[in-house]
């Protein structure tokens, strides 16, 4: 029977890639990854929810891949986070980005980028079920459905 690997262990595997300790990524670099892992899984449950127009499917994504709703679902997380997640977010919100948002408060910035530092902390330690987990949740608790 064949080993099941993640899509990051494949990715590692095909282009021999080291095994680096997550713990030693700056928080942008983890927000970095972050911010594509979100997105993918937004962009996912959007394209499974129907066949529709580009458009509309950059739409759907746009109303939850957003600096303001990434915020929102993070302060609603808050208590559920373990103490080692609720370290990564803080580093990463309190990080310094090179870039301002252009359609978001400075506040909201910087807790999307911790949120993301947070899911691409988690997918770069293998943890894909915590970050459905998490981005299920969040999405209750802002009572957003896609």
């Amino acid at each position: 029977m064949e080993e099941s690997l993640s899509l990051l262990d494949k990715i590692k595997k095909t282009f021999d890639c080291d095994n680096v300790d997550v713990r030693t990524y700056s928080p942008l670099t983890l927000a970095f990854m972050g911010d594509c892992v979100f997105e993918i899984v937004i962009r996912s449950i959007v394209v499974e929810r129907g066949n529709r127009q580009a458009g509309s499917l950059h739409k759907a994504k746009t109303a939850v891949v957003n600096a303001k709703v990434q915020a929102r679902m993070i302060e609603a997380l808050m208590e559920e986070l373990t103490e080692e997640e609720r370290a990564v977010y803080k580093r990463g919100r309190n990080a310094k980005p090179h870039t301002v948002a252009k359609n978001a408060s400075v506040n909201d910035y910087r807790k999307a980028t911790g949120l993301e530092a947070l899911f691409g902390y988690l997918y770069l330690n293998g943890q894909e079920d915590r970050i459905l987990e998490l981005t299920k949740r969040g999405l209750e608790l802002v009572d957003i459905t896609i």
